[in-house]
């Protein structure tokens, strides 16, 4: 069995079953021991032992490549192994709008579990790879397992989470605002993830953080180059580094340029008056650098 972070995979000429888009679904297997390690669920010998003996499918998607479409049957719900994607709604006009982001340990599709067909859009911005969940057994192995239960209704109220984290980000006024959280929360996620919270890649181009915080891509080009040239990050292609969290914070709370620095110094007095989501990003950085 492999792990989330193992780059090896089987080509399309070993998989059994291969879509019109490239996506395939791999010959061999994983188990639910994998969808519960990647959930971050504690188990017992027993439970483990159980969750060894059911075998899951386990899906290929190549970068750029829409691996869920609006509409489509929804059949299962998909585990993050490796890889991102984009969450894309769109409108009745045909208007894509970015809506999140989503990674290792993340799940897919949950809302088509719901409705039927899934609602959104999820495209591959890396080589990816998912495990299912088929909806036809979703019901038995939840009354089989209760970590395997707990773990499932963690996940799902996690993604709602993040989709009220998402939504936030467009609450600002200010395009610097908005951008400055997007950062954070882009931060919060890596450290979620295990990866650093100060110096990422953002896997999105700038033309879907536009989409995503509702501004133009002019917009949110000059942005990048403000905080820059202030000293709140450094900016190389995609690869991104916070020089100057408490400042970046500050920003992410002013709705005004001019009020930027004097946000900053309150923050830096009274960290405790900060906003929920910048205290929980705060809370997740801390905990990542905390010594092991």
């Amino acid at each position: 069995m492999t792990t989330a972070t193992d780059p090896m995979a089987r080509s399309a000429d070993e998989a059994w079953y291969i879509r019109g888009d490239g996506v395939y679904r791999e010959s061999r297997q994983t188990s639910v021991c994998e969808v519960l390690r990647l959930l971050g669920a504690e188990v017992d010998n027993d439970s483990r032992s159980w969750a060894r003996s059911i075998a899951l499918p386990l899906w290929r998607i190549p970068a750029g490549i829409t691996f869920l479409h609006t509409h489509a049957v929804a059949d299962a719900i998909y585990v993050v192994r490796f890889g991102y994607f984009k969450i894309v709604k769109v409108a009745q006009d045909g208007y894509p709008q970015v809506r999140g982001l989503a990674g290792p340990g993340d799940v897919l599709g949950f809302e088509g579990a719901a409705l039927g067909r899934h609602p959104l859009d999820v495209a591959a911005l890396d080589d990816c790879s998912v495990i299912a969940l088929p909806l036809s057994e979703l019901r038995t192995l939840r009354h089989e397992s209760l970590p395997f239960d707990l773990a499932i209704t963690r996940a799902l109220g996690e993604q709602l989470t993040h989709a009220g984290d998402t939504a936030s980000l467009m609450a600002a006024v200010a395009a610097e605002a908005r951008l400055a959280r997007f950062i954070l929360w882009m931060s919060a996620r890596m450290a979620a993830h295990g990866e650093s919270p100060r110096c990422f890649v953002l896997r999105m181009s700038r033309r879907d953080i536009a989409n995503l915080l509702a501004v133009a891509h002019e917009t949110i080009s000059r942005s990048f180059s403000q905080m820059a040239d202030n000293g709140y990050i450094k900016v190389d292609g995609r690869e991104v580094e916070i020089l100057d969290l408490a400042a970046l914070q500050a920003c992410s709370l002013s709705t005004r340029r001019d009020r930027v620095e004097a946000a900053r110094r309150s923050t830096l007095q009274q960290p405790a008056q900060a906003s929920t989501c910048a205290e929980r990003v705060m809370s997740q950085i801390r905990q990542v650098q905390q010594p092991r």
